[in-house]
């Protein structure tokens, strides 16, 4: 099995065979709360434009939104783990656009299959690419809106690498070294609490907590995130 850490959303046009999109703060570890939440499916898209008008002809759709962090107009919800803990989502579909995450997703055409990663289920990830035993793996880090290197998903694409080669990392120590980034640093600044809440931070580096992944599902041209 190749395995290669890409980054960025050039990374993933350059993604390959097996290939999992991974945006710890805040979209791939949003989602799978989004599920154990009770969400139906959950539909990514690219354009907030196209969110928006999901929304206006499905009124029953949730919708989840970002740039630059800042929840979008017009959107039910933002990019937030936290802020969404009270959701009514049960049997709902979810509309997700971010700036890095979801862009991953419909980036990544050359790709055979597509699942998300993060965190919150690295070794679900991990589990699903032993027993699928693809010839090539891509791990794609998107990185701060999809253009520059962020150490949480280099983190959690070289920890998913990590459980494939049988040589874990001590997440104890990588998440202390993680804790003193600027990219950790911005959930604990008291002006940032309405967009990076502290309780994100915890959320998304919570490793493990979840036992499975989501898949990528394209229809035509709609992309739905399905749990397996």
């Amino acid at each position: 099995m190749q395995i290669e850490i890409l980054e960025t959303i050039e990374g993933a046009r350059q993604a390959r065979g097996l290939t999992v999109i991974i945006d710890v703060f805040r979209a791939f570890s949003l989602e799978p709360y989004l599920f154990a939440r009770g969400a139906k499916e959950i539909l990514a898209v690219g354009a907030k434009e196209t969110a928006l008008a999901l929304g206006k002809a499905h009124p029953d759709y949730i919708l989840c939104g970002e740039r630059q962090g800042v929840k979008l107009p017009g959107f039910d919800y933002g990019n937030s783990p936290s802020q969404t803990a009270d959701a009514d989502l049960a049997g709902r579909t979810v509309v997700h656009t971010t700036s890095a995450g979801t862009q991953g997703l419909v980036a990544a055409a050359g790709a055979d299959e597509i699942i998300t990663g993060s965190l919150v289920n690295a070794r679900a990830v991990a589990d699903y690419i032993r027993k699928k035993n693809p010839a090539q793996v891509s791990l794609v880090a998107m990185g701060l809106h999809g253009l520059y290197s962020a150490p949480e998903d280099v983190l959690a694409a070289r920890y998913i690498r990590s459980l494939l080669e049988d040589h874990p990392l001590d997440m104890e120590k990588e998440l202390a070294e993680l804790r003193q980034t600027e990219s950790a640093k911005r959930f604990f600044r008291p002006e940032n609490a309405q967009v990076f809440p502290q309780g994100d931070y915890e959320l998304s580096t919570a490793v493990d907590v979840f036992d499975f992944v989501l898949k990528v599902h394209k229809v035509e041209e709609d992309i739905f995130l399905v749990r397996v």
